[in-house]
Formats: C-alpha cells, sequence, structure tokens
C-alpha cells in the first residue's frame, strides 16, 4: 500500500493508508477532529456575531523576545507543507527551529525569512520553486519532506522587542517509513564582512551518509563592480585541500551565466530549481547593492558517504584583469539530509548579528 512520501502526478490515483493531519493555530495539537473549535484567539472579536467555528483563532501572538510552540507531536511520519507569515516591518524577526525524535539539538536553526529565501523580509519578491515558494504578500511555503520516527517539535523566537502575530499551517502524514528515510537538516551562517582572501563557509563538520539538497544565499556587495566570480566547492568523504566537486563560478551555480546581466542590467529570474532578484538597488554594478539567490538539488543531490563540506568564495575584479577578493556580506541556509541526528550547529548570530543594515 502506498505510504504517501515522493509524491507527484503520477502518483496521485494511489490509495493509502498514510492519515492526513494538519496543525493550526485552530487546531494547535493536529488532532482528528479538532479543528475550528477555539473559543479564544485573535479572531475572537471579529466573530462575536458568529460564535465557535467561525475564525475564531486564525493566529497567535509571540510576545518579544519569547519562544512559541507551534507543534508537537507523537508518531511516526513526515511533515509535507509548511506556511506562514508574520506581521513584522522588519528582517530576521523569527528564528525557525525543528527537533527530530526527542533530540535536545535543533536539526533545523534559521531565521524564518532566509529558510523560505527572503532574508529581506521587508520586501516582497515571488519565488517559484518545487521546494520553496513566497506568494503574494508574503506567503511562505516550504514543500520539503520531513520525516520524523517517533516525534517532531517546532519553535519560533521572536528577537525583536514588538509582539508579533503569526499565521501558520504545517501539514503532515501519519506513515510508516522506509528504514532508509534521512532526517532533514537546515542551517544558517553569516559572515559580515568576509575577511580578505577569506571564503565563506556554507556548511562544515557533518558527519554520516546523506545528501546536499539545497542553497540560499543574501549577499551584500561592499565593493562597486561585478561581485561572483567565485567558485562553489562541495568537499566529500575526506577531501583535504581540494574538493571533489568545484564550480565555475557564482551566478554559474546558480543557474545564471554573464553576470544575470541582459542588456547591461542584472535580471530577475524564478525557476523550479534556481532564482536570482536584485534586492535594494537598481543602478548597475554600484557598491552596497544587496541580492538574493536559490539553488535547489532537487534532480542532482550531492551524495556523501560520511563527512561534507561546502564553501564559496568572493571575487570581483581589480586592474589589468585580475581578480578581487572581495569583504562582502554574506549569509547562507544550506539544506541537506542525514542518517543522524548528531550535528551541533555553530552559534546563531544575536539579534545585532542577524540585522541587515
Amino acid at each position: 500500500m502506498f505510504n504517501g512520501l515522493g509524491f507527484g502526478l503520477h502518483e496521485l490515483a494511489l490509495l493509502s493508508d498514510a492519515k492526513t493531519r494538519s496543525i493550526s493555530a485552530e487546531n494547535k495539537t493536529g488532532e482528528k477532529g479538532k479543528g475550528g473549535m477555539a473559543t479564544e484567539g485573535t479572531g475572537a472579536h471579529c466573530a462575536r456575531d458568529l460564535g465557535r467555528g467561525w475564525k475564531v483563532s486564525p493566529s497567535i501572538i509571540i510576545k518579544a523576545g519569547e519562544t512559541a510552540v507551534l507543534a508537537d507531536v507523537e508518531g511516526q511520519g513526515v511533515i509535507k507543507h509548511i506556511w506562514m507569515t508574520d506581521s513584522a516591518g522588519t528582517v530576521r524577526p523569527l528564528i525557525l527551529r525543528m527537533y527530530w525524535d526527542n533530540s535536545e539539538n535543533p536539526s533545523v536553526e534559521v531565521p524564518a525569512a532566509d529558510f523560505f529565501c527572503n532574508a529581506l523580509n521587508t520586501e516582497y519578491k515571488q519565488v517559484s520553486t518545487l521546494a520553496v515558494c513566497i506568494n503574494p504578500r508574503k506567503g511562505l511555503n516550504s514543500y520539503f519532506e520531513m520525516p520524523f520516527n517517533k516525534h517532531f517539535k517546532i519553535t519560533l523566537e521572536n528577537i525583536t522587542q514588538t509582539d508579533l502575530m503569526v499565521y501558520y499551517q504545517i501539514d503532515y502524514l501519519l506513515t510508516k517509513l522506509p528504514e532508509n528515510m534521512g532526517y532533514f537538516h537546515s542551517q544558517f551562517r553569516r559572515v559580515n564582512p568576509l575577511p580578505y582572501k577569506g571564503v565563506h563557509t556554507i556548511l562544515d563538520n557533518i558527519k554520516g551518509k546523506g545528501q546536499y539538497v539545497g542553497t540560499y544565499l543574501f549577499w551584500g556587495s561592499n565593493n562597486s563592480g561585478w561581485w561572483g566570480e567565485g567558485e562553489i566547492k562541495f568537499y566529500l568523504d575526506g577531501d583535504g585541500e581540494f574538493p571533489t566537486i568545484c564550480g565555475t563560478g557564482t551566478e554559474d551555480y546558480f543557474c545564471g551565466a554573464y553576470n544575470f546581466d541582459v542588456n547591461g542590467r542584472y535580471t530577475d529570474f524564478t525557476t523550479p530549481y534556481a532564482g536570482f532578484h536584485k534586492m535594494t538597488v537598481d543602478d548597475v554594478y554600484k557598491s552596497q547593492a544587496r541580492f538574493s539567490m536559490y539553488r535547489f538539488h532537487i534532480t542532482d543531490p550531492v551524495y556523501f558517504e560520511k563527512d561534507f563540506k561546502v564553501t564559496i568564495q568572493a571575487l570581483g575584479w581589480r586592474s589589468g584583469g585580475r581578480y578581487l577578493p572581495l569583504q562582502d556580506d554574506i549569509s547562507s541556509v544550506a539544506y541537506w539530509y542525514q542518517d543522524n541526528l548528531d550535528t551541533v550547529f555553530p552559534p546563531l548570530p544575536d539579534k545585532d548579528g542577524l540585522e541587515i543594515v
């Protein structure tokens, strides 16, 4: 019997014993037959003439400096879809964390805005991928399958000084999993500025078997001119000084070419696997421009057997046709699956360390 995993058009007709569940502010436990029962909530005043069952609790308030538990579920299955939006008018206001199978350490620890490829949380840009979507005005969606064997927990921490309203829905299946399912992971890193002749580390110290499935970068250019000559490098299974996989340039890795330049200007695009947006200025090749880009390895995961590392260079141009090592502001999100929950992440930057100014 089909277990509901790995869905596509050719599987729509397959019957399954999987049980569909959904968590929201109207059903915080996801229990069967418990949706829409709230008598108090952010919509209670609006529903005062209608009563129970009429959008009484469509959202939650996360107080300044506090952490809300969005989901805390026992059982075996897989998260299929996450949707959320918030009332924040600031960048990186919320920290998203996910825990699998009662692990004390999160397997996902990322500013929610960056996790959904939207670091500059105050600006809307359409993102249309098979893994992540951003829809008008700020509907944030993830379609990554996230397996759990006995338990999962998802939290949001409000790092601002303002209470925030958050709407969310977490759709999941209770179903039997095959033994070869990896745990979903996602990690954030930022270097501002990158040291001269340094490289930005996207991911490091990964031990175990798994596959790398995506990268998001938010890039602040501190020099005029083109900034994306640097190579991305994947170090696999004991690689030393030199990697197994070495890219040809930043825009090439994100499936573009020649500076993302059409008729002398940066050109935005969003596709199922890769995309690029200029985020702050329309001036071409000027200092202090910021860019958002993603690449999802949906049809081409990078597999590793025992250890894994990813880095990217930052290179521009200087006189005489020579490369210029850049000292830019680079934030990254890595997405991957692995066979264990032993990875301990480096400390997340504090509020000031996350701020984009």
